[in-house]
C-alpha cells in the first residue's frame, strides 16, 4: 500500500501495474456564520469527490495531486482536486449563504439568503442540503445527501479498508458546527456559529494505492 498525502509522482518501472485506488478531493469551505444576535448558522461544506476502483497503468511517470481544503467565510471556496494520473475527483463544493456550490459533493444551502443546496458530482458524491426556515443546510457527504435544516448534518462519508483498516471519509460539513474537516479526509468544513465566528477548513484529500507487485517508485 502507498499512501499520498502531498503532491507527488507515481513511477512504475518494469512494465504495467494493476491496483486498487482510492482517490478523494479536498473539502469545501463552510458558510459565513451570522453575527451575534442572529440565529442563523452557516452552511456546511460539501465533501470531496470519492473515487474507487481497480485499473491497470502501463511503465512511466504519472502525476499525483492532492486537493486543498476550502476555505470558509463570506467568500468561501472549494475544495482542490485530487488527480492520480487520468483519474480526477472532483473538489468539495463550498456551503454558502445563498445557494450551496457544485461540487464533488455540494455544498449546503444557506438560510440567510434561502439557499438551496449544490449539486453533487455523479459517481463521486451527494447534494448538500437545502436551507429551511432559519436553518441552513449540511454539505453533502460520499454516502448520503446533507440534512435539510434542523440541525444541517452533514451527509454521510464512506468507509473505506484499503489500508487495511477500516477508515471513513467524504464526510459534509455540519452546519454552524464551524469544525475543520480533518487532514487528508475530504471531510468538508463547518459552517460558521451563529455568533459570527467563521474559521474552519475543508480537509485536504488523499490518494491511496494498493498493489501485489514491485514495480513503483
Amino acid at each position: 500500500v502507498r499512501t499520498f498525502t502531498n503532491s507527488g509522482t507515481l513511477s512504475i518501472t518494469g512494465g504495467s501495474l494493476t491496483f486498487d485506488y482510492l482517490v478523494i478531493a479536498g473539502g469545501g469551505g463552510g458558510g459565513l456564520g451570522n453575527p451575534a444576535g442572529s440565529t442563523i448558522k452557516g452552511a456546511g461544506g460539501g465533501a470531496g469527490g470519492y473515487l474507487t476502483s481497480s485499473t491497470t497503468f502501463s511503465a512511466g511517470s504519472y502525476t499525483v495531486t492532492i486537493g486543498a481544503g476550502g476555505t470558509s467565510g463570506s467568500a468561501s471556496t472549494n475544495g482542490g482536486d485530487s488527480v492520480l494520473g487520468s483519474i480526477t475527483a472532483i473538489g468539495g463544493g463550498a456551503g454558502k449563504n445563498a445557494d450551496g456550490a457544485v461540487g464533488g459533493s455540494g455544498g449546503g444551502g444557506g438560510a440567510y439568503a434561502g439557499g438551496f443546496g449544490g449539486a453533487g458530482t455523479s459517481g463521486q458524491g451527494n447534494n448538500g442540503g437545502d436551507y429551511s426556515g432559519t436553518n441552513s443546510g449540511g454539505g453533502g457527504g460520499a454516502g448520503a445527501v446533507g440534512t435539510t435544516g434542523g440541525a444541517g448534518t452533514g451527509g454521510a462519508g464512506l468507509s473505506s479498508s484499503i489500508t487495511g483498516t477500516a477508515v471513513t471519509r467524504a464526510v459534509g460539513g455540519t452546519a454552524g458546527s464551524n469544525a475543520s474537516g480533518a487532514a487528508n479526509t475530504g471531510n468538508g468544513a463547518g459552517g460558521g456559529t451563529s455568533g459570527g465566528v467563521t474559521t474552519a477548513v475543508g480537509g485536504t484529500g488523499v490518494v491511496i494505492i494498493r498493489y501485489l507487485t514491485s514495480g513503483t517508485n
